[in-house]
């Protein structure tokens, strides 16, 4: 089994980036999901946004420009309109504010200027500030599946998110149009696997990196959300509801972890995933409802 895609979403639930090879860190890959958009609150504080309540989210690409340092934003329909961004903000400098997302409360952020702010809140049609995950915020994995010192960026909930490409193709046999990965924002691809073998994988090595599987990813209406024109639709969680659904959530993806938290290293496209322990997974391919 090899890696067959790596994929990082530098701020949450706008476009993804497919890379060659990528920087394991404790939260997750470098870049991926240090910046997000929240709506601001009274308080001064602000509650993410994301496409699941902003369909509009999927029209905004990101592209990174590493020999500048920078991120480069336009939405899709209006592609000269370009937002230019420190790709790592100089934190300091900038205002700090608590955000929240899902249960994580008070999440130490900050403000990362003005001019994203305005630029976000023209495109998306409603007050937004641009916020940024400075590398000392800590803010913790579900305490369930996780150790105290598990770290995650503005993620859902976890670090790493892993899909065998088996598992897409044997969905895409039962839906009536199929559909691309970019449906389900994984971290991780890979190819030579059998549909659904990733529930099982409890622990599983790439080169001298040792990852846990946790548990399985309980999805939502983001993936009925087509990326490429933003509108939403029954598919996948119509079709998915009919056999991969259990305690009435729909699952598809493995939530990942670093084993060892202060491990760092460098993921490629082609390395070779070896699997060191297997657990029974939640469901098989044709559990019923």
């Amino acid at each position: 089994m090899t890696i067959s895609a790596l994929y990082i979403y530098p701020i949450k639930s706008l476009g993804g980036i497919a890379v060659s090879n990528v920087v394991v860190e404790p939260k997750g890959f470098q870049h991926d999901r240090r910046f997000m958009l929240v709506s601001p609150t009274h308080d001064g504080g602000g509650i993410f946004i994301t496409q699941r309540t902003n369909h509009q989210m999927a029209l905004i690409d990101v592209a990174i420009d590493k020999a500048n340092g920078h991120l480069r934003v336009w939405h899709r329909n209006d592609p000269v309109n370009v937002l230019t961004l420190p790709l790592t903000p100089v934190v300091d400098t900038l205002m700090p504010v608590p955000v929240s997302i899902w249960d994580s409360e008070n999440v130490p952020a900050v403000r990362v200027s003005d001019e994203a702010d305005r630029w976000f809140s023209d495109a998306l049609g409603k007050p937004c500030h641009l916020v940024y995950m400075p590398e000392a915020t800590h803010r913790t994995v579900d305490p369930a599946y996780a150790r105290p010192t598990d770290a995650v960026s503005f993620a859902d909930g976890y670090p790493y998110l892993l899909i065998g490409q088996a598992s897409l193709d044997d969905l895409n046999q039962r839906l009536p149009d199929p559909i691309g990965m970019e449906r389900f924002r994984p971290n991780i691809v890979v190819e030579g696997s059998l549909p659904y073998e990733e529930d099982s994988w409890q622990q599983f090595s790439v080169g001298e990196l040792d990852f846990s599987g946790v548990k399985p990813c309980a999805r939502c209406v983001l993936t009925t959300i087509d990326p490429a024109t933003g509108e939403r639709g029954p598919e996948p969680l119509r079709t998915l509801t009919t056999y991969r659904q259990y305690k009435h959530k729909i699952l598809f993806g493995q939530n990942v972890l670093l084993t060892d938290v202060n491990a760092t290293g460098t993921l490629r496209v082609g390395d070779t995933v070896a699997v060191l322990n297997r657990v029974d997974p939640w469901l098989t391919a044709t559990s019923p409802a």
